[in-house]
C-alpha cells in the first residue's frame, strides 16, 4: 500500500523514538529535508483527496434525498389528478341529478296545474248552481217582503220629516233659551243684591225680570229684559216689549239681540241706544247696559226718597236717563263691554258646537236611512220607488255630507 493510499499525517515537529537506543528525537532531524517535502506534498494530496471524497459523498446523499423528494411529490400529484377526477365526476353525477330533478318538477307543476284547473270548473259549476238556486229565492223573498218593506219606508219617512220639524222648533226655541240663560246668569253675577225671576214659559212679560234692590233692602225699580236670537229685525218687538213692561209695571224695558238682526235705521257701528223708548242692545253689551240703567234707577229712589212728591215717576226718570251724568255713566262702563263680548263669543261657540254636533247625528240618520232604501232598492232590482226627499232641506245637507 503507497503513502498516498494509507494518506499519513504528520507534522515537522512530531517526535519519534530510535528503536534500538529509544532517544526521542525530533522529525525533521530524522529525515531529510526532502524526505519531508515528499511527506508534506503525500499529506496536501491526502487531504484533497479526503475533501473530494466527502463532497462526492455529500452529492450522491443530496441527489437521493432529490429523488426520493420528487418521488414523493409525483406520488402526491397522483393522488391529487385522482381526487380532481373523482370530484369532477361526481360534479357531473350532480349537474344530472338535478337536470333530471328539474324535468320531474316541471311535469308535477304542469299535471298540478291541470289538476287545479280541473277543480276550479267544477266548482265554478257548483256555485253558478247555487247562484242560480239562491237568486230565486231571494226573489220570491222580495216579492214577499215588498210591501212590508214599502211600509216601513213610508213610517220612516214620516217619522223623517217629523224629526225635522221638531229639529228645527228645538233649534230656535235652544238659541232663544240659551241666549235667555247667559243673560240671567250675567245679571245674577253682575248684580248680587237684584231679584233676577225667570218668567216662565207660557206666560206674558218678557224673559226676565230684574227688580233692582237697594243696599238697604228697599225696591228701586224693575227692569224687564227680552232676548231675541234671529235672522232679522222684528217689527213686532218693541210693541210687545211695552205692553210686556205695562203688564208687569217695569220701568225700563231692554231688548237683546244680534248684530245682524237690528232696526234699518241702526246707526253704523252702535252697540246699544234707545230706540222708541226701549233701550236696544247686544249681548255683549248687556251687563254694561244694566249696570248704567241700575245705577238710574237707584239715583232716582234716592231722589224720590229725598223730595217725595215732587213731579211724576216717568218724569224723573226721564229727565235723569236724558242727563248728562247719565250719558258719563254709559261711557264709563262702555270699555267694559268688550271683555264682556268676548266672554259671550266664546259662549256662543261652545253653543253652536253643540248644536252642530247634533245636527251632524241628525244627518248620519238620514244617510243610514237612505242607504238602506238604496240596499232595498237594490235586491227588488229597481222595482221599489225611489225615496221622494230631493226638496227636503235636511235630505239635500246629508246627502252633500254622504258625498263628503
Amino acid at each position: 500500500m503507497s503513502l498516498a493510499t494509507r494518506q499519513l499525517w504528520l507534522h515537522h515537529n512530531t517526535t519519534i523514538t530510535c528503536p534500538h537506543c529509544a532517544q526521542e528525537f525530533p522529525l525533521d532531524r530524522g529525515f531529510g529535508q526532502k524526505a519531508l517535502e515528499q511527506l508534506a506534498e503525500a499529506s496536501a494530496a491526502a487531504i484533497s483527496a479526503m475533501r473530494n471524497a466527502e463532497r462526492a459523498a455529500v452529492e450522491r446523499l443530496a441527489e437521493q434525498s432529490l429523488a426520493l423528494r420528487l418521488e414523493e411529490l409525483q406520488k402526491t400529484l397522483g393522488e391529487r389528478d385522482r381526487a380532481l377526477a373523482e370530484k369532477a365526476r361526481q360534479v357531473t353525477a350532480l349537474r344530472d341529478e338535478q337536470l333530471q330533478l328539474r324535468k320531474e318538477r316541471e311535469t308535477l307543476k304542469d299535471e298540478k296545474a291541470a289538476l287545479a284547473l280541473d277543480v276550479q270548473k267544477q266548482v265554478d259549476q257548483q256555485i253558478q248552481r247555487r247562484e242560480s238556486i239562491v237568486r230565486a229565492q231571494e226573489q220570491e223573498r222580495a216579492q214577499l217582503e215588498k210591501a212590508e218593506l214599502q211600509k216601513k219606508l213610508n213610517d220612516a219617512v214620516d217619522e223623517l220629516a217629523a224629526a225635522q220639524r221638531k229639529m228645527e222648533q228645538g233649534s230656535q226655541q235652544l238659541q232663544g233659551e240659551v241666549l235667555e240663560l247667559v243673560i240671567e246668569e250675567g245679571l245674577r253675577r253682575a248684580f248680587p243684591l237684584d231679584a233676577i225671576e225667570e218668567v216662565k214659559k207660557g206666560q206674558r212679560g218678557g224673559d226676565v225680570l230684574q227688580r233692582v234692590i237697594t243696599r238697604s233692602g228697599q225696591a228701586a225699580g224693575t227692569m224687564l229684559w227680552e232676548t231675541k236670537r234671529a235672522k232679522e229685525w222684528g217689527a213686532q218687538w218693541i210693541a210687545k216689549l211695552k205692553e210686556d213692561m205695562r203688564a208687569c209695571g217695569a220701568a225700563v224695558g231692554i231688548l237683546v239681540t244680534m248684530p245682524a238682526a237690528l232696526p234699518k235705521d241702526w246707526p253704523p257701528g252702535a252697540y246699544f241706544g234707545l230706540y222708541e223708548d226701549v233701550w236696544v242692545t247686544q249681548a255683549s253689551t248687556a251687563i254694561g247696559i244694566a249696570e248704567a240703567l241700575r245705577s238710574g234707577l237707584l239715583d232716582l229712589h234716592r231722589q224720590r226718597a229725598i223730595s217725595a212728591g215732587k213731579g211724576e215717576k216717568m218724569e224723573a226718570l226721564y229727565d235723569y236717563l236724558t242727563s248728562p251724568q247719565f250719558a258719563h255713566k254709559l261711557k264709563a262702563v262702555y270699555e267694559v263691554f268688550k271683555k264682556m263680548r268676548e266672554e259671550l263669543e266664546s259662549e256662543e261657540n261652545v253653543t253652536m258646537q253643540r248644536w252642530a254636533r247634533r245636527e251632524k247625528q241628525l244627518q248620519a240618520g238620514v244617510v243610514q236611512l237612505l242607504g238602506i232604501g238604496g240596499e232595498i232598492q237594490g235586491l227588488s232590482q229597481q222595482e221599489l220607488p225611489l225615496l221622494e226627499l230631493e226638496n227636503d232641506p235636511l235630505a239635500s245637507d246629508s246627502g252633500a255630507a254622504a258625498e263628503r
